[in-house]
């Protein structure tokens, strides 16, 4: 068995969270998940100001607690803290354990950074095209500012044989975090894609931290310790199968619940598709191990793609926003002034490349109390031109604040425009990015090819029956179901299950695409694929196009679509008795 702790589920995340896991129980290896694909616009924007910058600041931040007791526990630390700089955190690294009188051996993962050879990749005739719209890179007239292939975990194992105590990556996989040390400590070929299959699952599970314990859970009241939830922790066993679980004493639950929301989150197919293997996860069994403890098993593989996910972007123009406050009556007339007067003020919407207006009408009738009664009118503008978008807009929207509707007031302050990046999804053959690996100074290349293998049967095509049942009631679909939603460029996606198997086919039957189409009306001209997963009594709903061209250019509230899942379970719908009385008994 090899227990493997996250410490990070995003660039931001708990600081803690490292000194937690180490101190809180028996660990092997230690991961952190820093990257995502607006976090390397992020760091594009650091490095760009700092030429030694571009990796999370906050694993270093970490590393000044728990390096020195992980070097004596013998506990691997393996992080993809590196994104667009990892030989500057190594640098930095190597200090810290200068002042602190350790000797760790650090190893460099690195080959996924692309920006060096574009130009040339892209006269070699390798087009890049965008995942969904098919147009080749160089036809789109932009100038990419990263490109990073998505590095599967054998650079990871190599490292570890090579005797590092710490690996920093750039833009690996998440499950490349765990499938790296499982094939290093199980000496695993590359075509044992059962047990591959299975860390990958494992490492998507525990990828986003808490969220595997209770974080973000839609039945949150269940659980307890949620002021502070756990970091989780796989035991992985050598045919791949896992036990999630985490330290004794700390917060939140594991639960089979717990664990089926993690496994939804931001998928497409149930064929999950990986540098080192494609992971069936219809093939998935969840089981309880006793108290926060879950096994998962069974899970089937099979060789993966012939080509690398490579992320890009670039920069899109520049953004402002200003927001009004809207209270009591006559919300949309009030709006249609400050919008008429706004534009007019600035020379017309048409100025800008994007003018977008978004009333959010949250007003109550009859309001107890002044928020009770307030909407929102939120307006952004985009533009190349950041003086354009800049104090020009702001400003005139500030000026209307004596001289517009009743009860006007800002909740934005007056600013410059920001820049803004947009996500470019693409390919490219794994052939062209080997994995450089590099311990003591020495480098070594490992291919990104994985050996042939069988491909994926077509999933098969299914029918469900809803089966007799007793009357319905019109009640929220939550409460039957959770739901666990998420981003991927500009697709969201919604993943579904209910809280007992009984309720299955009634739920496969109930919520078709059509029927998702009228929850949701603002995905109804929207492509919207849906995929089965019994095995987990779950649906999963693949909305392209729901977020625009991606989180850090979209104009939505919600650009990584957190919240569509609970919008979801909050609409009524005609839930039969007999299922709800089993919910009840609970």
């Amino acid at each position: 068995m090899l227990r493997i702790a996250n410490c990070s589920g995003f660039y931001g995340d708990r600081l803690s969270a490292a000194q937690e896991m180490v101190s809180g129980g028996p660990i092997d290896v230690l991961t952190g998940d820093y990257l995502a694909e607006l976090t390397m616009a992020i760091l594009w924007r650091s490095r760009s100001r700092d030429p030694d910058a571009g990796y999370a600041t906050t694993f270093f931040t970490q590393m000044e607690e728990v390096l020195g007791t992980c070097l004596d526990r013998g506990i691997k630390i393996i992080s993809n803290a590196g994104g667009l700089n990892p030989r500057g955190l190594v640098n930095r690294l190597e200090k810290l354990a200068e002042d602190l009188s350790l000797a760790p051996r650090i190893a460099i993962v690195e080959g996924d950074d692309l920006m060096p050879r574009l130009e040339g990749l892209i006269d070699e005739g390798h087009k890049f095209p965008h995942f969904d719209r098919g147009i080749p890179l160089r036809e789109a007239g932009v100038t990419p500012l990263t490109a990073n292939a998505y590095l599967g975990g054998w650079g990871i194992t190599e490292a570890l044989r090579r005797g590092a105590d710490v690996v920093i990556c750039g833009r690996i996989t998440d499950a490349a975090l765990v499938v790296g040390p499982c094939a290093w400590h199980f000496d695993w070929r590359r075509d044992d894609w059962d047990a591959l299959a299975g860390a990958v699952v494992a490492g998507h599970i525990l990828e986003c931290g808490p969220q595997a314990t209770g974080g973000n859970f839609s039945f949150f009241q269940e659980l307890g310790g949620l002021d502070s939830p756990s970091f989780p922790l796989a035991e992985v066993e050598r045919d791949g199968s896992a036990v999630i679980t985490k330290h004794p004493g700390s917060g939140g639950r594991v639960t089979v619940e717990t664990v089926t929301a993690q496994l939804l989150y931001e998928i497409g197919s149930p064929r999950y598709l990986n540098p080192d293997v494609t992971a069936h996860f219809e093939t998935i069994r969840l089981s309880e191990g006793g108290e926060d403890r879950v096994r998962v098993s069974g899970t089937k593989g099979s060789a993966p793609p012939p080509d690398l996910k490579v992320a890009l972007n670039y920069l899109g123009g520049y953004r402002n926003s200003m927001t009004f406050g809207i209270s009591g009556l006559d919300v949309e007339e009030k709006a249609q002034l400050l919008e008429s007067a706004l534009w007019k003020a600035v020379g017309g919407r048409n100025q800008f490349e994007t003018a977008e207006a978004q009333l959010i009408k949250s007003g109550r009738p009859d309001p107890q109390t002044i928020d009770d009664s307030m909407s929102y009118l939120r307006l952004t503008v985009k533009d190349p031109d950041p003086q354009k978008a800049g104090r020009g807009f702001s400003r005139a929207a500030v000026e209307l604040a004596l001289a517009n509707y009743p009860g006007l007031f800002l909740t934005t302050p007056p600013g410059d425009a920001s820049p803004y990046a947009i996500y470019w999804p693409t390919t490219i053959p794994a052939e062209l990015v080997p994995i450089s690996v590099v311990v003591d100074g020495s480098a070594s290349l490992v291919t990104s090819v994985a050996p042939p293998g069988p491909k994926a049967a077509p999933l098969p095509s299914m029918t469900f029956a809803s089966g007799t049942h007793s009357e319905t009631e019109r009640r929220p679909l939550g409460i039957l179901a959770g739901a666990r939603s998420g981003d991927k460029g500009g697709t969201a996606n919604l993943g579904v299950w209910v809280r007992h198997a009984e309720a299955y086919p009634w739920l496969a039957s109930f919520l078709t695409v059509d029927r998702l189409r009228q929850l949701l009306p603002e995905a109804g001209s929207l492509s919207i694929t849906r995929f089965e997963l019994p095995n987990l009594v779950a649906l999963n709903f693949v909305i392209e196009g729901f977020l625009g061209e991606g989180v850090s250019s979209s104009t939505r509230t919600d650009p990584q679509a957190k919240s569509l899942g609970e919008f979801i379970r909050a609409r009524m719908v005609d839930i039969p008795r007999d299922l709800l009385t089993k919910i009840d008994d609970r």
